[in-house]
């Protein structure tokens, strides 16, 4: 369920390296389970509980993670929980670490968008730091290596600050409100249960 109640055009973003990521567990599940039935036939699936498991943290830990723009405000679904911020609460978009919301109540961090490493901004260019949102800049016009919109967290940053610029050109965000618009939050409980679960049967599988 979404901690957000959004409202005209959705954006969403997932980078693409956590995708690839979830394809591999994924494909190397599958060639597991392939395995496990050409060397003991159907019976072995009994003991799959650890390709379960792999596939399930590809799909919780880097298919499911997004940030999800929509004129209501940015919502950041984590694996084990989502946090909706509204336009009005947010304050600051910083890029240090990851993409992560900052508001009155609590900065909040996207496990989509993390920030390159000193490698992923060797390569940045000039022309990749012109034409940003003017939040973007700090001082003498300097740019943070995760603000790049080359990189992971640049690319949602951008997503996030074009979308908030649009709605205060709008005057649909006034200033004023931060303070008192609760940013919500909800726990996927459901995910946690079936990881432990998981869990649990791949730690008997491995020690019967």
């Amino acid at each position: 369920m979404s901690a957000l109640q959004h409202a005209g055009p959705v954006d969403v973003f997932k980078a693409r390296s956590n995708k690839a990521l979830a394809i591999l567990l994924w494909a190397l599940a599958a060639f597991g389970t392939v395995v496990t039935v050409a060397q003991t036939g159907f019976a072995g699936l009994r003991f799959s509980a650890p390709l379960v498991l792999m596939a399930f943290a590809g799909w919780a830990l880097f298919w499911r993670p997004a940030v999800v723009v929509s004129d209501s405000g940015v919502e950041l679904v984590n694996p084990l929980r989502r946090i909706g911020v509204p336009w009005e609460a947010l304050a600051y978009v910083d890029t240090k670490y990851a993409l992560t919301l900052v508001t009155e109540s609590g900065r909040f961090s996207s496990w989509a968008a993390p920030a390159p490493g000193v490698l992923g901004a060797r390569h940045a260019r000039p022309e990749n730091i012109r034409g940003l949102p003017a939040s973007a800049y700090g001082p003498s016009q300097s740019v943070r290596p995760g603000d790049l919109p080359q990189t992971v967290s640049g690319q949602a940053a951008l997503l996030v600050r074009r979308r908030w610029a649009e709605q205060v050109e709008r005057g649909a965000v006034t200033g004023g409100q931060a303070g008192e618009t609760p940013v919500l939050r909800g726990a996927a409980w459901g995910i946690l249960a079936v990881a432990l679960v998981l869990v649990a049967a791949t730690i008997v599988t491995l020690t019967a």
